[in-house]
């Protein structure tokens, strides 16, 4: 059998103007980026924006294991599907970070014959989207302490520095570090933390605009600094915002690649869905919109976590209303949430189903298909689906590509047409931060109890006198587990959730509250991935999956 990446390799790929002309995209608005990767000028949208919205569809899935549940790779498959039967289809995912490619996960481009090309590019540097974010924000840094150095004049309190620094790969033992030493030539001393790039709130903001006067209006408005009379210090105090945005002009625009099959792709933006809000940029999704009848994306980890940050963050600034939800199962998860068991293991389908439910939007179960599946297995979660009224398919699109998923395909088009979205929010944000938070916490997780410590209360008190209590919540949680405890793993009741701190994203509209033992910079496991790659003589890349 052969992997992913030597499948990747073995295709012979399109030219990137016939792949733009499929969904209407001309010459003249593609900037190429070398070989078989181009940007789309966002110039686009004064020819395009007229244009009728296409369907939106969310793939998004159950609490996962640590190798996940091929929720990209079904995303992929899912729009080839589309595409044969004849829909004019675009596919929107995010950029891998090479954090999990060198870490547990591997690459995030797809698998099998549900792939992304060229992989190797997109795992790797790709457009560079991730150094300039990365650079980005890291020049905030340095100017900030750079101002500290040479006098002060804010009064910056050392002991309240709230940028840290970052970096695009998983490094424990950057979380937290003093910096400054060697002397008065060197910096001022004071502790910083390091969290990796798509925790960073320049992703963030990346994924949230629509134009580049709004890249600056939410640069200027980041915090990173208190002064000893507690007031914020911006990036725009700073006078920081012009060359950020120099910085980040080209990775503002949306990158186009294709799948194995042909079907145009963006690939744009990163954010994770357990410490961020875990989807591609709305730029890309917007564009896509006005070139496709049917637009497939994904959302970060289970439900929980990626779909109600999507809907009600990314929803809700950029006016989106999601047309159906894909849920995607696989018996290993199911089997790791009922203890061996798949039919004790359906409890945690079964709330997953329900959070989609609160937002009022059609959805259908997808069963990712292994080549150890069962079909007695199998069955139980169609018995289970069917007893729920709830549309199901099983799905082979990692060894079969689009023809895998023809049969989802089709569900999912009926779907659509026979059920019309009544999308709503889950809560108003108008609303004041603990009632925000006690909303998500459980009614989408199933929390009985959410504890603040001192620290995340002296939090809130800042926020309201800040001015930023209506933003909506981005909570920073375990993905394993529906709660904020990884090994609490089926569908747990009525536990207690602890709020540790609230992290101020000003700039990109929303609150972080940090729960259990989530951190913004993950660690490598015993045996990273990292060790398996190479590149022979010929320039042949192995390992990347």
């Amino acid at each position: 059998m052969k992997t992913d990446i030597e499948i990747a390799s073995s295709v012979k790929l399109k030219d990137m103007h016939s792949i733009a002309a499929k969904v209407g995209i001309k010459s003249d608005e593609l900037i190429p980026c070398g070989g078989f990767k181009s940007k789309v000028h966002p110039k686009i949208f004064d020819r395009i924006s007229k244009n009728k919205d296409g369907k939106l569809i969310l793939v998004t899935t159950i609490n996962p294991t640590p190798e996940g549940e091929g929720k990209t790779t079904m995303t992929i498959g899912l729009a080839q599907a589309l595409s044969k039967l004849g829909k004019k289809t675009m596919l929107c995912i995010r950029e891998p970070s090479l954090g999990p490619t060198m870490g547990m996960k591997g690459g995030a481009a797809g698998g099998g014959f549900s792939q992304v090309i060229p992989m190797t590019d997109i795992n790797l540097h790709f457009t560079g989207d991730m150094h300039a974010i990365t650079s980005a924000h890291n020049l905030l840094a340095s100017l900030l302490d750079n101002h500290i150095h040479h006098g002060d004049e804010f009064h910056i309190d050392p002991r309240y520095i709230v940028w840290p620094r970052i970096l695009d790969i998983s490094d424990r033992a950057l979380r937290r570090v003093v910096v400054g030493l060697g002397g008065p030539n060197d910096g001022v001393p004071h502790e910083e933390e390091f969290a990796i790039t798509p925790a960073s709130e320049i992703m963030a903001i990346l994924c949230l605009i629509k134009d580049l006067n709004d890249l600056k209006q939410r640069l200027s408005r980041i915090i990173v600094a208190y002064t000893y009379d507690n007031k914020p210090i911006t990036a725009n105090d700073l006078k920081a915002v012009g060359a950020m945005t120099v910085l980040l002009k080209d990775a503002m625009k949306p990158n186009l690649v294709q799948t194995i099959e042909g079907v145009p792709a963006f690939v744009h933006g990163g954010p994770f869905a357990n410490i961020a809000h875990g989807t591609n940029s709305l730029i890309s999704t917007k564009m896509a919109l006005k070139l496709a009848d049917y637009v497939v994306m994904e959302a970060g980890f289970g439900s929980e976590l990626g779909a109600e940050k999507f809907f009600n963050i990314v929803c809700r600034v950029g006016k989106l209303k999601p047309d159906a939800v894909v849920m995607v199962v696989s018996i290993k998860a199911l089997k790791r949430h009922g203890n061996g068991n798949v039919k004790d293991g359906l409890v945690n389908l079964e709330k997953h189903l329900e959070n989609i439910a609160y937002f009022n939007i059609p959805i259908i179960v997808a069963i990712n298909h292994f080549v150890n599946d069962r079909e007695d297995e199998i069955k139980i979660v169609e018995d289970f689906c069917n007893y729920k009224n709830i549309p199901i398919a099983v799905a082979d699109i990692w060894s079969q590509g689009g023809e895998g998923g023809i049969e989802l395909a089709g569900k999912l088009v009926n779907l659509i047409h026979n059920n019309p979205s009544k999308f709503k929010f889950l809560y108003d944000g108008k609303l004041p931060i603990v009632e925000k938070i006690e909303i998500i916490t459980k009614k989408m997780y199933g929390a009985g109890l959410v504890v603040y410590t001192v620290n995340a209360e002296r939090d809130i008190k800042l926020a309201n006198q800040l001015g930023l209590d209506k933003l909506p919540i981005c909570i920073a949680k375990t993905q394993y587990s529906l709660s904020d405890d990884s090994k609490n793993l089926g569908r747990p009741n009525n536990f207690k959730i602890t709020v540790r701190e609230i992290k101020f994203s000003a700039g990109a509209g929303f609150l972080v509250p940090m729960t259990g033992k989530i951190t913004t910079m993950p660690g490598l496991p015993i045996k990273p991935i990292s060790e398996n790659i190479d590149i022979d003589e010929k320039g042949n890349i192995s390992g990347l999956y």
